[in-house]
């Protein structure tokens, strides 16, 4: 089962490759379909948006723990305030050979942990004080395990671009629709046929592009989580830790207070995945299949 989860490492790598590539596939389809979509004289205006885009991708990954520390309400902690949470931090960061992250915890009865920044020597791990009170010691391991893999893999770098990139197509389509208001007149006086159905490609492309986006998003978090729970395994040589925290983090429904679409994939469960939430849309896959695969783990013996 060890080579099983090796081989899921690889594939979810190849895997997110192909969707980050995906990513700029549409990044590259909504700014042909603006072209269109406005005209030649209207796509001049075009370059701002692309700064304006480039900028908030560059800012979001620079200031990337920054920023989800303000959304989540996460305050950073020192040795003296949590020896005991620094110290098993500390002892899974040894054995995955990582420098020592910062802590911070979120004063929120759900129990949940994320992990960010923008490489290993920036990384956050934070923890929910829900999460605290309600494991004991070895799902705790588990849980930051799971994180540090997340740190490991950059998967914090990896969702940040991801999901800014998300963002700056939405903020795109969203400038393309509204200069067509003012545009949009001069468009219309021109008689020629093919400027008619570019603009109507155009405009299908700057409505979908966003929805795409979302999907690739989706996916690509999926992607990350169940790598996270491949090499959380490998740092600790112990899957019932963290299928232990797992199934705590099933049995409990409480959500934590922050649980926006900006920040919903960091979580280690996301506060908006549902039962009722498309497979499409989820940016985790479904916690039965992460415990179970945990199980199977456990029943093939020590982990190589």
């Amino acid at each position: 089962m060890s080579l099983d989860f090796h081989a899921q490492q690889a594939s979810n790598q190849r895997k997110t490759y192909a969707l980050l590539f995906g990513m700029a596939i549409v990044t590259v389809v909504l700014i042909y379909g603006v072209g269109m979509w406005l005209g030649q004289g209207s796509a001049a205006l075009f370059p701002l948006a692309v700064i304006f885009a480039l900028i908030m991708v560059w800012g979001s990954y620079y200031n990337s723990d920054k920023l989800v520390l303000t959304m989540t309400g996460a305050r950073i902690i020192d040795h003296d305030s949590a020896p005991q949470l620094f110290n098993l931090v500390q002892e899974i960061t040894i054995a995955a050979g990582l420098p020592m992250p910062k802590v911070a915890i979120v004063e929120d009865d759900a129990p949940n942990a994320f992990a960010t920044g923008r490489d290993p020597e920036h990384a956050v791990i934070a923890f929910t004080s829900g999460i605290l009170s309600s494991m004991d010691r070895e799902e705790l391991q588990g849980v930051t395990a799971h994180e540090l893999a997340h740190v490991a893999n950059r998967d914090t770098l990896v969702m940040a671009v991801a999901a800014t990139t998300a963002g700056a197509i939405a903020i795109i389509s969203d400038m393309a629709i509204r200069m067509s208001w003012f545009t949009g007149g001069n468009r219309r006086d021109n008689n020629d046929n093919s400027n008619g159905i570019g603009a109507i490609v155009g405009l299908v492309a700057i409505i979908l592009a966003p929805i795409a986006a979302l999907l690739l998003r989706s996916a690509i978090s999926r992607k990350r989580e169940s790598l996270a729970d491949a090499t959380a395994v490998a740092f600790t040589r112990n899957p019932t830790g963290l299928r232990r925290a797992l199934e705590t983090l099933a049995a409990d429904n409480t959500v934590v207070h922050q649980k926006s679409n900006a920040v919903a994939h960091i979580w280690i469960e996301s506060p908006l995945d549902s039962s009722t939430t498309s497979k499409l849309f989820a940016t985790h896959p479904p916690i039965a299949e992460r415990i179970a695969l945990l199980k199977k783990m456990e029943g093939s013996g020590p982990v190589a």
